[in-house]
């Protein structure tokens, strides 16, 4: 005889309860930031890819992209890799978990469309 034990009303509550409280700590709305840090200059793909804090502190020697009038249009704030999470900072997809600083730039710099 087969003795499977039944899941009665109590249990489906208690283990309902216990799984719902944990949704938050398993679930990441997007863009959403946990421990983020600020990158710094010397990051290595920071650094190879020109990124600066200041757009106007870009080599343009190097990254010839920044100059003229449609250069200096370009900053963090208006890429749309970026996405803002704190005053000035944001989010950036060219470098997952750390923030990037709103006037920033780098050479992967993308218009909103």
């Amino acid at each position: 005889m087969d003795k499977t034990p039944m899941l009665n009303r109590r249990k489906f509550i208690s283990r309902s309860t216990q799984a719902l409280a944990l949704i938050p700590l398993v679930t990441v709305s997007e863009g959403q930031v946990w421990a983020a840090e600020r990158i710094t200059l010397d990051h290595p793909t920071a650094s190879a890819l020109g990124y600066v804090h200041d757009a106007l502190k870009t080599d343009t020697t190097r990254f010839p992209k920044r100059l003229g009038p449609e250069g200096a249009k370009q900053f963090c704030s208006n890429c749309s890799q970026y996405k803002q999470t704190e005053e000035g900072w944001g989010t950036c997809a060219i470098f997952p978990n750390y923030l990037v600083a709103g006037p920033g730039w780098c050479n992967v710099w993308v218009p909103i469309t």
